[in-house]
């Protein structure tokens, strides 16, 4: 655990929080998720799963375990960084996610029913970088996202935890966390940019199995 300084919705600086250690270990850990899943085919853009917000996780049991561990087997299938349950069909508030941050630290972790906290605006600096999903294979645009985030949630046994994260990673947990809720990145585009976006993707060939929308 790391103490960092955090703030309330007022924008007023809490006590110091203990924030998840998703760094300790991440290679062995995502190994181990990885090697007792099964990797699932991705659903893509379209996909009514992927456009609905999820249910919460109420069960904290064996079969929510074997669902984070087959998302992480699918999530290293298709070379991704964060992995919505939603995105290999899964109605639930879980995501996964192996992401470096800009400092090149790996963090690798799973939250359950995310919520992102509401940042003051001296807090609130803009990155304008470049995102992709897999649930919209082979496509990017320039998105402006906050370059820090924190994330509330619970853990594969429920108990509480809070992730932050910076740079690429805040983007990560963002991006995640909106799959939840039934948003893609691409719905935060103008009109233009997201329809260029469904045109890479309609011109390239999923490197990933991903589900067919009939």
């Amino acid at each position: 655990m790391a103490q960092q300084p955090v703030f309330d919705q007022e924008g007023d600086q809490r006590v110091d929080e203990e924030f998840l250690d998703d760094v300790t270990d991440a290679a062995e850990r995502e190994a181990a998720h990885r090697e007792r899943g099964t990797s699932r085919p991705i659903t893509v853009v379209g996909n009514p799963v992927l456009h609905k917000e999820c249910k919460d996780v109420t069960e904290f049991d064996d079969g929510l375990a074997q669902l984070i561990d087959d998302m992480f087997a699918s999530q290293r299938t298709a070379e991704g960084v964060g992995l919505a349950a939603n995105q290999i069909g899964v109605d639930l508030k879980v995501f996964v996610y192996d992401c470096m941050d800009d400092q090149g630290v790996r963090h690798v972790g799973a939250i359950c029913n995310p919520v992102l906290d509401e940042l003051p605006a001296d807090r609130r600096v803009l990155d304008d970088s470049g995102e992709g999903c897999l649930s919209v294979p082979g496509a990017y645009a320039d998105l402006a996202r906050p370059d820090y985030a924190v994330v509330r949630g619970q853990d594969a046994k429920g108990e509480a935890v809070v992730v932050q994260g910076t740079g690429y990673f805040a983007r990560c947990l963002q991006h995640e966390t909106d799959h939840l809720y039934g948003y893609l990145y691409i719905d935060r585009l103008s009109k233009r940019d997201r329809k260029d976006v469904l045109k890479q993707m309609a011109e390239r060939e999923p490197r990933y199995p991903v589900v067919a929308n009939d």
